[in-house]
């Protein structure tokens, strides 16, 4: 019988729908008729917008009249097109660019609408707010003074590490005489007592114009206190216009306040009882994660162990022991059954003979494998023999411990 019959014979039995390719049947639909990753995904997420939509509670953002700004640039380019001295040092690399004036022209065209989208990116408007967000406005100059008169600032998501943010910072915004804010400095990520609290880490309220330092300090400042192992924290900043002074006595904490059940937080409910009198205006936002310096201020200034997240590993399982294993090393299947300790006394005190007190370990031989051994030793104890003598497998492994 021939192949091209075989093959006639065999497409008989397929079934009616399934996709074969060279021999092998596919799972699930042909791949010009199943639907792409893209298709599932909009499917999987998709909202219904009379349910799922986001409520601006912030000031409107002002329109920046591009084409002015553009032929301002336009015109500089005519005035200096015939400078020989400009193209000199463009081409040789020696012009200099004003970044303040290229940061303003950010601020006025992209600045809010790019600030804004990196927050929903990182989720700050989900987790303090929820179904609302607000356009930043107001742009923030947030810096930490380091030693040397090097200054950290804070962006949009920027790394700073616990040892860089330890003072409060520098906080300063363009704001009119007779103006009142407040700014607040909070995390949603890290609480170890309750999930659904942030901690506020620094509250000034009632601030006269820009003057940050005459406003009222309710809550001190706080430095960032990312838990060890689970990553990078969210520090964020969020500056309020008042539309006129507000007693915030509730939320005064004696100073210092190291308690963090005191400093529970939540900024939806904090914006729902003074959403009349109060409006977001102005966002920045760093991250930080664990540095060895906050284990000093754990156990000396808050007085209070570490709090570590670890993965709890479940103990390795160890099948039933038989009496003849195939293809198996005698000397590691037998060690799992062994009590662990006792296996990392007997190399402890072999490793102990060897190493001296004062002098430290020998040195590693120049050529390991370059040493005659005795007449006759066994497969599995010359192997062994070589393995410690590189420094790696089964020995190596439990002399670290």
């Amino acid at each position: 019988m021939s192949v091209k019959l075989l093959r006639c014979l065999a497409s008989d039995f397929i079934p009616k729908g399934q996709h074969v390719r060279r021999a092998h049947r596919m799972r699930g639909k042909p791949p010009m008729i199943a639907r792409t990753l893209q298709q599932r995904l909009e499917e999987m997420n998709r909202e219904d917008p009379t349910l799922n939509f986001k409520v601006n509670i912030g000031y409107a953002v002002t329109k920046a009249n591009r084409r002015s700004i553009t032929s301002g640039w336009i015109n500089d380019i005519v005035v200096h097109r015939n400078d020989t001295e400009l193209e000199k040092s463009s081409r040789t690399r020696k012009l200099l660019v004003d970044l303040k004036t290229v940061k303003e022209d950010w601020l006025r065209i992209d600045g809010p609408s790019h600030i804004h989208r990196l927050a929903k990116h990182f989720g700050v408007y989900n987790d303090l707010y929820g179904d609302a967000y607000f356009m930043p406005v107001v742009p923030l100059n947030i810096s930490y003074e380091l030693k040397d008169d090097k200054l950290v600032k804070v962006y949009t998501g920027n790394v700073i590490k616990p040892s860089e943010a330890s003072k409060a910072p520098d906080v300063t915004y363009d704001a009119k005489d007779g103006t009142l804010w407040s700014l607040i400095m909070c995390t949603p990520d890290g609480n170890l007592t309750s999930v659904e609290n942030e901690y506020c880490h620094w509250f000034i309220g009632n601030i006269p114009g820009n003057r940050v330092r005459e406003g009222e300090e309710l809550v001190d400042y706080l430095q960032p206190i990312a838990p060890y192992g689970i990553g990078y924290c969210r520090y964020i900043f969020v500056l309020y216009k008042q539309k006129h002074s507000i007693d915030f006595s509730e939320y005064k904490r004696a100073k210092p306040c190291l308690n963090l059940k005191e400093r529970n937080w939540r900024t939806l409910d904090f914006y729902r009882k003074y959403q009349d009198e109060l409006t977001p205006a102005g966002l920045a936002f760093f991250q930080s994660d664990w540095d060895s310096s906050l284990q000093e201020f754990y156990y000396d200034t808050l007085k209070m162990t570490i709090p570590k997240f670890q993965y709890d590993f479940p103990e390795p399982y160890i099948k039933k022991q038989i009496w003849f294993p195939l293809k198996e090393p005698f000397n590691i299947y037998l060690d799992k059954y062994r009590d662990p300790k006792q296996i990392r006394k007997e190399f402890l005190l072999r490793k102990l003979k060897k190493v001296h007190p004062f002098n430290g370990p020998e040195p590693p031989r120049r050529f390991p494998l370059a040493h005659s051994d005795e007449k006759y030793i066994p497969s599995w104890l010359k192997f062994e023999i070589i393995k410690k003598r590189l420094g790696y497998g089964h020995v190596n492994e439990l002399d670290e411990y």
